[in-house]
């Protein structure tokens, strides 16, 4: 596969004023510490030698690689290194405010100070964390306020990283959507997670006996406690590279039909079958611990997802649905198993 031009003369930018301050490097050593191949950096120091400020011999780029170690001259142009654009900076400073209280990060300290430099670099300060200590760095000339989009609370994110560094217990006041109830739980912080661009806590609670995972933006209070946050030794992490959403093995089968614009379900959620059927919806099988998220997805998708089996399910659907069109004073009357059909693609069934 051919190497993006583009690609090469950033590396070659970038390359030439870390040889200048490497000078006699060997070359096996010099490719490591760069990432690339022997043969890619020996490519790349062959067209140095066209490189220069103009096309006289003395005005290229020397490069000397006799004795296997790298000797680079006349590349005094290009011999600082590049500047961060405002551009480039600000998306550093954003990743690292998201990193401030990512799971592993435990000197912050380094986080906040690199934060300072590149603020300074542009002449800019950021809003600083809920708090946080680097208030007041950097010039004034140029604000930058870079928030996580997630809703949960900086400070509730602060306040879970230090109850794991210090393993103290968390008392919780956690919003359950499915319930439409707020319920209160001790919990042992395991990790503090950042999936699909939200902040979750997972834990072993206290309440269920069991590891959960809390999303930060629907925990309503937090308070650490005295007692010793130590998670008990059966408790264990869930694997969550598939995503949050990991269904247990006795969890009950649902049936759905997809729509064309809903068969993002299919890739999104973890499925059992899907079965491709022509000119008429796709229908999948996935496994669902809370039968009220399938309720939600479907008089969310207005008609896009329908639940198949268990019957039971479909009818749960119906009546949900004819309770949203009689407190709009429509006629509630649909056919069992396609509820979702009379609401519109924009009803918003929280799933």
């Amino acid at each position: 596969m051919t190497e993006p031009a583009g690609a090469r003369v950033a590396r070659l930018l970038a390359m030439v004023p870390w040889l200048v301050t490497h000078q006699g490097i060997d070359l096996t050593q010099a490719a490591s510490d760069l990432g690339i191949s022997v043969d890619q950096l020996n490519d790349d120091l062959e067209l140095l030698f066209m490189c220069g400020y103009g096309s006289m011999t003395d005005e290229l780029i020397d490069v000397s690689t006799e004795g296997g170690r790298i000797f680079i001259a006349n590349a005094d142009t290009l011999a600082r290194p590049l500047r961060l654009t405002r551009a480039e900076a600000l998306t550093l400073v954003v990743a690292l405010r998201a990193l401030a209280y990512a799971e592993g990060v435990t000197d912050h300290a380094v986080v906040e100070r690199t934060m300072a430099k590149l603020e300074n670099a542009i002449g800019a300060r950021t809003v600083p964390p809920e708090g946080s200590s680097v208030a007041g760095r950097g010039l004034d000339d140029v604000v930058i306020d870079a928030r996580l989009a997630d809703a949960s609370a900086e400070s509730t994110r602060a306040l879970v990283a230090q109850a794991l560094r210090g393993r103290r217990r968390l008392r919780v006041r956690y919003l359950v959507p499915s319930r439409d109830e707020s319920t209160e739980r001790d919990v042992d912080p395991m990790r503090l997670l950042h999936l699909d661009g939200r902040w979750y806590l997972e834990g072993w609670c206290h309440r269920a006996e069991a590891t959960r995972l809390f999303r930060l933006d629907r925990v309503e209070d937090i308070q650490a406690l005295d007692a010793d946050g130590t998670p008990p030794p059966d408790a264990t992490a869930r694997d969550l590279s598939a995503g949050t959403f990991v269904p247990g093995s006795d969890d009950p089968v649902v049936t759905l039909d997809l729509e064309r614009s809903w068969e993002w379900v299919a890739e999104y959620y973890p499925i059992e079958t899907r079965e491709e059927r022509s000119g008429m919806p796709t229908r999948v099988t996935l496994r669902a611990s809370d039968p009220a998220w399938v309720v939600r997805l479907a008089l969310r998708a207005g008609g896009g997802v329908r639940v198949v089996d268990p019957a039971e399910l479909a009818a749960q659907v119906e009546v949900a649905a004819g309770a949203a069109l009689a407190a709009y004073g429509h006629d509630a009357g649909t056919p069992a198993g396609t509820s979702a059909t009379p609401l519109g693609p924009g009803t918003n069934g929280g799933a």
